[in-house]
């Protein structure tokens, strides 16, 4: 697949195709927004939000978290506000999650029927690192997206001026239902 992707970005980049995508790194809106890597939000949420290439930046993880107030999605924002004039956050989780119900054990099979044994697992917890929860999904979206939100919200380096909001899109219709809002 990789090697299909090399194929069309050579042809992509010879026909101009990255002309109607020129930007600058400085998003638009002022904006980021904190979501999810699933599939289905593509291009469902740039086209539910009214975003453009240019408008916002995008980060995107496993479940549209903040797992701890030093993990990269954070950093990540803290760069966008500091670096590249963000004023609101958005965090927008989504229907139908596969972060949901996502346990430390689920994985553990799949890692050891893929190869990983559990001396390595082991290496790991040793080295300080608790799998159960870096692994861990959430029960209730509301809930995680609350989390998220005061996270952000309350991390002592971003500034209280700072607009933050929490919603859930719906995976199918691009519907927002907010949920929280700083």
């Amino acid at each position: 697949m990789i090697d299909q992707i090399i194929e069309y970005n050579k042809t992509f980049v010879v026909r101009k195709g990255y002309e109607k995508y020129l930007t600058d790194k400085y998003p638009d809106k002022k904006l980021a927004v904190l979501s999810c890597m699933d599939t289905r939000l593509t291009e469902l949420l740039p086209a539910a939000l009214g975003l453009k290439n240019g408008d916002a930046k995008i980060i995107k993880n496993a479940g549209g978290l903040v797992i701890s107030a030093f993990d990269s999605a954070m950093r990540s924002l803290i760069v966008a506000i500091y670096e590249l004039g963000v004023e609101e956050i958005m965090v927008v989780a989504h229907s139908h999650c596969g972060a949901c119900h996502m346990s430390y054990e689920h994985f553990h099979d799949a890692m050891l029927e893929r190869g990983i044994d559990d001396d390595t697992l082991d290496t790991i917890r040793k080295c300080g690192i608790d799998l159960n929860k870096w692994l861990e999904g959430f029960k209730d979206t509301a809930e995680s997206v609350r989390r998220t939100v005061q996270t952000i919200a309350t991390h002592p380096l971003v500034p209280q001026d700072i607009v933050v909001r929490g919603f859930i899109i719906d995976s199918e219709t691009g519907a927002l239902e907010e949920i929280v809002e700083r």
